[in-house]
């Protein structure tokens, strides 16, 4: 199968006639969340009544995650995609974290099916790295958002000044340089970029090039040009003007700094995400001032927000669709 026809045969609405006792239409849904670098960590285990999400710790990135925080923030993101799956199937969910397993336990019971808006929007949300058009976004857009974004100990705070979207981008730079100065870092993010359709296809995860705006090539071309042309400065130069371009800034704020808030800030995230998606609009992960741990601590300073965990950082915007990432198929990922 080529990318185009593998892509429209993994972003798209399922039948759910069946799916209150065939879990695997919601396994689909739940694997088309974001995660980071698109790792996909995560096992699907199907009981009676019951679906469990668990940690793929083979697919960590301690380079660039090194508490695994961004790992069970995909696990929530995967919740909330499964939850709003379920709800369109006829079963609510009773989502839970299970100390257990350092996962999340999904307990189903039969309900009136109801399709919302953000269960429509699933298979539309993506990361959407480019340029938007620096459009300001309405009152109620923003109370949208800001309402899809709360969760149980975790807030949301929406950035649109453009003096402080500035103090943000310094931010976003101070960690692309830290990075950038990283080998680990560097080696760890080429090991899961898929440079063309080929590889993208085979492997059915990781960072598609053309997502990132860049041309699809062979594997070699691509690691010799990042070699010589992949840069803080570049990158720097790129962020600044996707920032100075975005309407909003989202940071997701964690109460407490532990897995169950972790998961949480994942959920809140994934509906954030969902929600622009209904609304028509791009979202794209920002998250450097969160990733480099010294960066983080000052980030949070900045944003006044005292001990609390700032989790992740979004931006938003009106801009153009951009090439799908792909997804493993749903066998691989249910254990």
């Amino acid at each position: 199968m080529n990318y185009s026809d593998y892509a429209t045969k993994t972003w798209r609405h399922l039948a759910l006639d069946n799916a209150a006792h065939d879990y695997s239409a919601l396994v689909h849904y739940a694997t088309l969340a974001a995660s980071s670098h698109n790792t996909q960590p995560w096992i699907f285990k199907l009981e009676t009544n019951r679906i469990r999400i668990l940690p793929d710790l083979s697919r960590r990135c301690p380079a660039v995650d090194p508490d695994d925080h961004h790992l069970y923030a995909s696990l929530g993101c995967a919740s909330e995609n499964l939850l709003l799956a379920a709800e369109a199937a006829g079963l609510a969910g009773d989502c839970a974290y299970d100390d257990s397993t350092s996962g999340v336990q999904i307990d189903f019971e039969e309900t009136t099916p109801f399709r919302s808006p953000l269960f429509e929007a699933i298979p539309k949300r993506q990361c959407s790295r480019v340029e938007y058009d620096g459009s300001r976004l309405s009152a109620e857009q923003l109370q949208q958002l800001e309402r899809a974004g709360q969760g149980e100990g975790v807030s949301i705070m929406l950035v649109t000044d453009d003096d402080q979207k500035e103090q943000i981008a310094q931010f976003v730079a101070e960690g692309n340089t830290a990075q950038f100065g990283d080998a680990a870092w560097a080696r760890e993010l080429k090991s899961w970029v898929r440079f063309n359709g080929r590889e993208a296809v085979r492997k059915g995860d990781g960072l598609y090039g053309p997502v990132m705006g860049n041309p699809a090539v062979p594997r070699w071309l691509g690691l010799l040009a990042m070699h010589f042309g992949f840069s803080a400065k570049k990158q720097n130069q790129k962020d600044f003007r996707h920032i100075r371009s975005s309407s909003a800034i989202a940071i997701l704020v964690s109460d407490i700094d532990d897995k169950p808030h972790w998961i949480e800030a994942g959920r809140c995230y994934e509906r954030l995400a969902l929600q622009a998606a209904a609304l028509d609009l791009r979202t794209a992960f920002i998250n450097q001032p969160v990733e480099v741990t010294p960066l983080r601590a000052k980030f949070a300073r900045f944003l006044g927000i005292g001990n609390r965990r700032p989790d992740l950082v979004v931006r938003i915007g009106r801009g153009a669709e951009t090439p799908r990432s792909l997804r493993r198929p749903v066998e691989q990922v249910i254990d």
